[in-house]
């Protein structure tokens, strides 16, 4: 049954995985991290990025500009990106290494110790794509919170809420996790060989010869 099973579940880990690491390269270029509405001009919303701000008219659609300074930027933003690149760059390294692993790619059939280092690694990919993915998102909600509920600023000074990329970030993270976990599980799983097979029904004549053996008068 495991035998049955198996392709299907790496085919799945894979196809989630790679939504994961899709939704991870959206969340990286989104400039909604952030949201802000101004309660003197509600027709305008800011929003703000890992690389600009934008602030989203009623009337003139959305107009963005790019951060001018990376030293410039706060420290959770500045980490965030360093994370996010690292993040879809070990989703698209998992990618490659468990696709060349998957028990129904024809390339390799003889090699199935080397393919299931391949899925191997490609789950520990994905795990460690997850976890950066998460890291950054979860760091600027937590900043967001602070800010949101800091007692020094009064409360005329508008306040940034979470934006939309954080939850596609944390929706990439979890999709990333559950690939590689997939993937893994079916690593695990018990697989009968043919050299086995063969070892237990030759041990199963020697032992009905023997009986023939005894029970010849």
């Amino acid at each position: 049954m495991a035998l049955v099973y198996q392709p299907v579940m790496q085919l799945s880990g894979i196809l989630v995985s790679l939504l994961g690491w899709v939704l991870s390269c959206l969340t990286t270029y989104l400039p909604q991290w952030k949201n802000l509405n101004l309660e003197l001009n509600e027709l305008e919303i800011w929003t703000m990025g890992l690389w600009q701000a934008c602030v989203v008219q009623e009337e003139g659609g959305m107009q963005c500009k790019d951060f001018d300074s990376f030293l410039a930027l706060p420290p959770e933003l500045r980490i965030s990106r360093i994370l996010m690149f690292f993040s879809n760059g070990s989703g698209l390294l998992g990618l490659l290494l468990s696709g060349f692993g998957l028990d129904c790619l024809k390339i390799g059939e003889r090699q199935q110790e080397q393919k299931k280092r391949l899925l191997l690694f490609g789950g520990m990919l994905f795990w460690i794509s997850g976890i950066t993915a998460i890291i950054p998102v979860s760091w600027v909600a937590h900043s967001t919170v602070q800010e949101f509920w800091d007692e020094n600023i009064p409360d005329i000074v508008p306040r940034w809420d979470f934006g939309e990329a954080l939850f596609v970030g944390w929706l990439a993270g979890f999709c990333l996790i559950l690939g590689g976990s997939l993937l893994n599980c079916t690593i695990c799983s018990t697989e009968v060989h043919p050299s086995s097979v063969h070892y237990a029904v030759a041990e199963q004549q020697d032992q009905c010869q023997c009986l023939e053996t005894e029970t010849r008068p």
